[in-house]
């Protein structure tokens, strides 16, 4: 089983995955009963998950339970956060690079996601050590927020393995980065 590093994914049309204050009330509105049973079954094949210390706040201000209990996870911050409970949450920081190593070690042949956000995304990228986008696109344009992959190089042509219409008009796609 090969380790997989990818970036799962909601956006609008026009690239963005938080609106012009950080918020996702465009995404919740669309519910979840939809995207469960395919986000279900992502994260079964998911043993690592890794953000920066912006999307690991917003899921503590949440106040539900630790989201990802049966995953390792990297907040990527240079600041000293306080940890929830419910899960093997390590704080870290420096290049993604030599990080990835530590990943890879701990996913044990399954997948890493990156969860976001989209800066933590691009350093991936932007290292060589993305395999994958999943990318689902909403029905709705922002007009500015904060950007899917703002990447400094060009991925180039991605490979599209596999799209679906969704019931809400969402597009679901998955994303191959070929090297």
């Amino acid at each position: 089983m090969t380790t997989t590093t990818q970036y799962y994914v909601a956006s609008s049309v026009d690239g963005f995955i938080a609106d012009r204050e950080g918020k996702l009330d465009w995404l919740m509105q669309f519910g979840f009963e939809e995207f469960t049973a395919g986000y279900e079954a992502f994260l079964a094949e998911v043993a690592v998950v890794v953000m920066g210390s912006e999307t690991y706040e917003w899921v503590r201000a949440e106040g539900h339970a630790w989201a990802y209990p049966e995953q390792t996870a990297w907040v990527l911050t240079r600041r000293d956060l306080p940890r929830m409970e419910g899960g093997d949450i390590r704080f870290a920081h420096g290049d993604v690079r030599d990080l990835h190593a530590e990943w890879v070690e701990a996913a044990q042949g399954r997948n890493i996601w990156i969860v976001g956000g989209g800066q933590v995304a691009a350093q991936v990228a932007d290292a060589g050590l993305l395999d994958e986008i999943v990318l689902t696109t909403m029905p709705v344009v922002l007009g500015a927020g904060t950007p899917l992959l703002p990447v400094g190089t060009a991925t180039g042509v991605l490979e599209v393995s596999g799209t679906e219409v969704l019931p809400s008009g969402a597009i679901a796609s998955r994303y191959r980065i070929t090297r």
